[in-house]
């Protein structure tokens, strides 16, 4: 089945794989990565439409952001004294 994986989606982008659904945990999917070894995805790494993935790569961008502005807002309040 094909997958759209968002766990590195703010470096890499979304990335559309190749995975199958564990027989074990019908929430997760494994892929094949490039070395061979087999990738265990959770259920919010992994989405089954373009759509999903896209909103959750804008979930992820977002929260992103905030954090960055609230370290921003941190680091301008930052005194030093002598």
């Amino acid at each position: 089945m094909k997958v759209w994986v968002t766990i590195r989606a703010l470096t890499f982008g979304i990335e559309e794989m190749e995975g199958e659904r564990c027989a074990d945990f019908a929430h997760m999917v494994w892929v094949q990565r490039a070395d061979g070894y087999r990738k265990y995805l959770f259920k919010d790494q992994w989405h089954s439409t373009p759509a999903a993935a896209l909103a959750k790569a804008e979930q992820m961008r977002a929260a992103k952001i905030a954090s960055l502005r609230k370290s921003l807002a941190r680091l301008e309040a930052l005194t030093f004294a002598p």
